[in-house]
C-alpha cells in the first residue's frame, strides 16, 4: 500500500502533541497542528486576538500600545529633569 493511498498517513506522519496529562503524566499522542507544538484540543490556533474584540477588554489602559506610550512619556520627563538640573 502506498503512503498516498491512505488519507490518515498525513496525520500519522505529523509531529505529536507535547501536552502532558496532570493525572498520568503521559503525553497526548495526538497529531500536532502544523506550526504549533500542540494539537487542536490543547490550544493550537485557539484564543482571541488582543484588543477591543477580546471578551475581557475593559478600557485599554493596560494594552501594549499604552504601556509603550507611558514608557516614552516617562523617558521624556526624566530627560527634562536632567536638563533642568544642568541649567540650575
Amino acid at each position: 500500500m502506498k503512503r498516498d493511498d491512505n488519507p490518515m498517513s498525513a496525520a500519522n506522519a505529523a509531529g505529536r502533541c507535547t501536552a502532558k496529562s496532570k493525572r498520568t503524566g503521559e503525553t497526548c499522542k495526538g497529531p500536532a497542528v502544523s506550526g504549533w507544538p500542540v494539537c487542536r484540543f490543547h490550544g493550537a490556533c485557539g484564543g482571541h486576538k488582543a484588543g477591543r474584540s477580546h471578551p475581557s477588554w475593559k478600557h485599554g489602559m493596560r494594552s501594549r500600545e499604552w504601556i509603550e506610550t507611558r514608557k516614552a512619556i516617562n523617558e521624556l520627563v526624566r530627560e527634562e529633569r536632567e536638563i533642568e538640573k544642568l541649567i540650575r
